[in-house]
């Protein structure tokens, strides 16, 4: 077969293979990094199926271990809560039962009188007893008295005895659960601005052994108290401040210092609308005397005149002329409105009506300084030497005091 204008082939192009080396080069690293790519991306869902791997749960370990949530303990100890961890043990509730009502309910619906509470410390374990201190307002009016344990058992308590002036109870418990008794610091020591911890049952045992923390704010604070609800100063407390909160459930339970000492009981708050932090408590030193006489005696022995007593303040002004014969520049002074038989006042021939304006040289104006004086500076079978007018005549009289659980 025959063609025509046919072109005769191209000689063949020689390929210059030089410098293709680095080319492929380029190539082989570019596959190397393509592959360790794959692999790391790969090795997530590889490790389920690797020797020594767990396959006991479905959940990939990387996703639990990035998504978990981290959670750290820490042990952190401070004076302040090696001081709760010493005390709170020691820490009670104290619950008044003024009825036998239904167990179950605060009060069965035939007009008995649901239960009240507050606090209190076991400050003393003797054999198979022990010991509590509390204020007499949190018991005042019970028929039975049930102690709440810190760990929530609960022991009926026997009252030893009570003393209104200073507010304080002392109760009688068996003392099998008992693991904890408070140590007894020195009020006296305190130092105004040192940590205090307030701890007890504020509002009653759902908040049981709270704790707050303050300050002594004050010390030898005295603070007026109407004893017998007739709106009249009977009594002028004496005790610390503090601004460690104290709130109603409190009363009777412990004000300790910082390594856990008891220095003081907890009794009121003053609650006013302009009032903020301002907690009162009965300091130790003055209720070690009392409780230990409410534990032996039942009652706090103290010296008493045996009398009763008005302040001339309270006597209208024609009285004070015409019944006391008071002269003009007398305006204070205790009136003794009666006189018990065979009392050392009667035995020193007091009489009603005489007014007593001095004992032992000390201005008198009024009965809070009068029982100030007897029951701070005197003690039983002490003389007291006191001078009273009696129908306008200045006398002097001395009587031997007496212990007034003996009238």
């Amino acid at each position: 077969m025959e063609y025509y204008n046919q072109q005769p082939p191209e000689p063949q192009k020689k390929i210059d293979k030089k410098g293709s080396k680095g080319g492929y080069f380029f190539s082989a690293f570019i596959g190397v990094l393509v592959g360790a790519l794959i692999v790391w991306l790969m090795i997530p869902s590889l490790v389920g199926i690797m020797p020594g791997a767990d396959t006991s749960s479905g959940n990939d370990p990387s996703l639990e271990s990035s998504n978990a949530t981290k959670q750290f303990s820490a042990n952190i100890t401070t004076e302040v809560t090696s001081a709760v961890e010493k005390v709170a043990n020691s820490v009670v509730g104290v619950t008044n039962i003024q009825s036998s009502s239904d167990f179950l309910s605060p009060s069965s619906g035939d007009g008995q009188e649901a239960a009240s509470g507050g606090s209190g410390v076991i400050y003393k374990k003797s054999g198979n007893k022990a010991y509590v201190i509390t204020n007499n307002h949190v018991i005042e009016g019970a028929n039975q008295i049930e102690v709440t344990l810190a760990d929530g058992a609960k022991v009926e308590a026997k009252l030893l005895g009570t003393d209104i002036w200073t507010d304080l109870a002392v109760l009688e418990m068996d003392a099998s659960k008992v693991t904890t008794v408070a140590e007894f610091g020195d009020s006296d020591a305190l130092k105004q601005g040192e940590t205090v911890i307030a701890i007890g049952n504020p509002l009653g045992l759902d908040f049981s052994g709270s704790v707050t923390t303050g300050v002594v704010s004050g010390k030898d604070r005295t603070i007026p108290i109407d004893l017998d609800g007739d709106n009249q100063v009977d009594w002028q407390a004496e005790v610390l401040q503090t601004d460690a909160a104290i709130n109603p459930g409190n009363s009777g339970g412990a004000l300790v210092n910082i390594v856990g000492q008891l220095i003081g009981i907890n009794s009121m708050k003053i609650s006013q609308a302009t009032v903020e932090g301002i907690g009162l408590a009965i300091p130790i030193n003055s209720v070690i005397p009392v409780i230990e006489d409410l534990e032996q005696f039942g009652a706090m022995k103290r010296p008493t005149m045996g009398v009763t007593l008005l302040d001339v303040t309270n006597v209208s002004a024609v009285h004070q002329r015409d019944t006391l014969r008071l002269p003009e520049e007398i305006t204070t002074g205790v009136v003794i409105d009666e006189v018990v038989t065979k009392s050392p006042a009667a035995e020193a021939g007091l009489k009603q009506y005489d007014v007593i304006i001095e004992m032992d040289g000390n201005k008198i104006e009024n009965m809070i300084e009068l029982r100030k004086h007897l029951y701070n500076e005197k003690e039983v079978g002490d003389n007291l030497t006191l001078k009273v007018y009696r129908e306008g005549q200045l006398l002097e009289v001395t009587l031997i005091l007496k212990d007034n659980s003996t009238l």
